[in-house]
């Protein structure tokens, strides 16, 4: 059987207490295999001091009228300023130009939430200073937003008293940098680990280097930190340069053959030991960097800066943003990990497509090929996502189906998509597909707020604030686009699919073969509608079952697939046995079933 040994190794001493994937535990990642991550996207997560939310000035397209928005609103109701700006909700200057007001106190504030609910690592998108919502045009990587912090106008006044360069010698720690580094240390007690973007590609325009060009040109010390294609001098021309997606809002930092030039890659390199080792401390850092657009930075830079990170922290994880195949990127030891966009398209065509579904024996083929790119310690480590903030929310994509993964999902691009509540078959698929992720191998990723009952097209629609118990939400009864009409949904904490997650997750991590186990497809569980893999390892073996069709599925799975004479519903309760050498399970309707093998006498 494929990786047994590995899967004994790493099995048994997860059930004694000890950390999956143990059977690599030298490469200080044990602490990351098979766990449960939760993305955050931080201006939408939870407000925790209302007196640091950012004032109009603050804003880019803010304005004399310009007002923070009501975090229970309307997601889809104009404001009285944004009313005057334009019709069109999809407006810059109007939905982009909202500030919801989270911040780091917020999500110190619901850390025992996230405890409760299993997590056992969070990814927060982009927490430095940054003019936008999204914080991917940063203006500095060394300090953390301000409007994140306690004292946003007390920290703009400690930078400009210091005078800050690229040089570190130079840096000081504003109380945004320190409220931010307790949210690691509140994490780290409750055994929460921490990790954060690494937008290491491009910066906003009003990054201070881009800034002092833009001051002094030519002359400016920082000339050759950007692909500057004009510099203006001569007649007829403008300054211009190299710029993201051709984004002029994130100019693009200048690279060699090898990665980033010599000025940007010491930077780099500074802010790195910075946030992994504050005052030279690792245990006090975030537990490693998810990577921006990695492939726009030639290869060889990511094999240093990883050998780098490793010197700094050992147990640090490096995760890529790759859309495509990354077993390369992992083989080649340029990073750790990665966001498994592939798993999550190939649940999509699976869970969610109707017209173009695929059936169940092409999907385990699929996934047989994603696994089988990757040794089995770095299998463990992929970020098993569904959607993000670069996706539409996965409740709305089951109400959107058949739909190329991550495309068609921005309702100003297609205006044909549903922007309703979905309804309840939707989320029993949603169940699933969660379901789905807490027991396949690998490390499942939540996105804020979907245990939560969140819905959304792709952005900005998938940034929603988040849902919270503790507050009371206005329906949602406007349409973005103007003259079209929907249903009043109600919008509130859904309690009874935040404890179908809150279950999942603790099934994962009370059992071993979850947590850890080998992973085959069983030949008997896969068909047009069906799929099933077994889970095991030496101690513990987990049969896990789904039925994506309309009508209850009886499998048959012969003996020989299984290792165990009786298992046990995980569900139920009720005991199974192999009888003439076949084990008989009923499968719901679009449902599905674990089993967990009972201990032999």
């Amino acid at each position: 059987m494929k990786n047994l040994l590995f899967a004994a190794i790493a099995c048994a001493l997860a059930a004694h207490g000890g950390v999956p994937g143990a059977a690599h535990a030298d490469d200080g990642l044990a602490w990351a295999r098979g766990r449960v991550w939760y993305q955050i996207f931080p201006e939408r997560f939870r407000n925790g001091d209302p007196a640091n939310d950012p004032a109009a000035a603050e804003v880019p397209e803010g304005g004399r009228q310009w007002r923070p928005s009501r975090w229970t609103g309307d997601w889809y109701e104009r404001q009285p300023w944004e009313v005057r700006r334009s019709t069109d909700f999809y407006d810059p200057g109007v939905v982009f130009a909202r500030r919801y007001g989270g911040d780091i106190q917020g999500i110190i504030d619901k850390l025992d939430y996230l405890k409760d609910l299993g997590i056992d690592v969070i990814y927060l998108n982009p927490i430095f200073e940054a003019e936008s919502l999204h914080k991917y045009d940063s203006s500095s990587l060394h300090h953390v937003d301000d409007n994140f912090g306690p004292d946003p106008a007390g920290d703009k006044k400690l930078l400009a008293e210091a005078r800050e360069t690229e040089d570190p010698g130079t840096w000081i720690w504003t109380k945004a940098d320190i409220v931010f580094l307790r949210l690691v240390r509140e994490a780290h007690s409750r055994g929460i680990r921490v990790v954060i973007d690494g937008v290491f590609n491009h910066t906003g325009r009003s990054f201070f280097a881009f800034q002092d060009i833009l001051q002094k040109g030519k002359q400016s010390r920082y000339a050759g930190w950007y692909g500057i294609t004009s510099w203006g001098d001569k007649p007829g021309e403008s300054f211009d340069y190299d710029s993201w997606a051709g984004f002029k809002s994130l100019p693009v930092l200048a690279k060699d053959s090898q990665g980033l030039v010599p000025g940007p890659k010491k930077y780099v390199f500074d802010i790195t030991r910075r946030w992994l080792a504050p005052q030279g401390d690792p245990a006090q850092g975030v537990d490693g960097f998810r990577l921006d657009v990695i492939e726009e930075v030639p290869a060889p830079f990511w094999k240093e800066w990883r050998a780098y990170v490793k010197s700094i922290k050992p147990e640090a994880i490096t995760v890529s943003e790759i859309w495509g195949d990354a077993s390369a990127w992992v083989r080649e030891g340029r990073v750790d990990s990665s966001m498994n966009y592939q798993f999550a398209e190939a649940v999509a065509s699976f869970f969610i497509d109707r017209k173009k579904s695929v059936t169940g024996a092409r999907f385990a083929r699929r996934l047989r090929k994603l696994l089988a790119s990757y040794k089995p310690q770095n299998a463990q480590l992929l970020l098993n996502l569904v959607d993000s903030h670069d996706t539409d929310r996965l409740a709305s994509m089951i109400l959107n189906p058949d739909r190329k993964y991550g495309q068609g999902n921005r309702v100003r691009e297609n205006p044909s998509y549903d922007v309703r509540k979905p309804d309840a078959a939707a989320w029993r698929v949603l169940k699933q597909i969660a379901a789905f992720q807490m027991t396949f191998l690998g490390a499942p990723m939540v996105y804020y707020g979907d245990e939560a009952g969140m819905w959304g097209a792709g952005d900005p629609d998938d940034r929603k604030p988040m849902l919270w118990p503790d507050k009371r939400f206005s329906p949602e009864k406007t349409h973005p686009l103007a003259g079209r009409a929907r249903p009043a949904d109600l919008v509130a904490f859904d309690s009874e699919l935040h404890d179908a997650y809150k279950s999942l997750i603790r099934l994962r991590h009370q059992s071993p073969a979850l947590m850890s186990g080998d992973l085959e497809f069983l030949d008997a569980a896969v068909s047009r509608d069906t799929v099933g893999f077994v889970r095991r390892c030496a101690i513990q073996e987990a049969v896990i079952l789904f039925n994506r069709s309309e009508r209850p599925w009886k499998s048959d799975m012969l003996a020989r697939e299984l290792g165990h004479p009786s298992y046990r519903d995980a569900a139920s309760g009720a005991v199974l046995a192999v009888a003439r050498n076949r084990l008989s399970v009923e499968v719901p309707a679009r449902g599905f079933v674990v089993l967990f093998s009972e201990p032999e006498k």
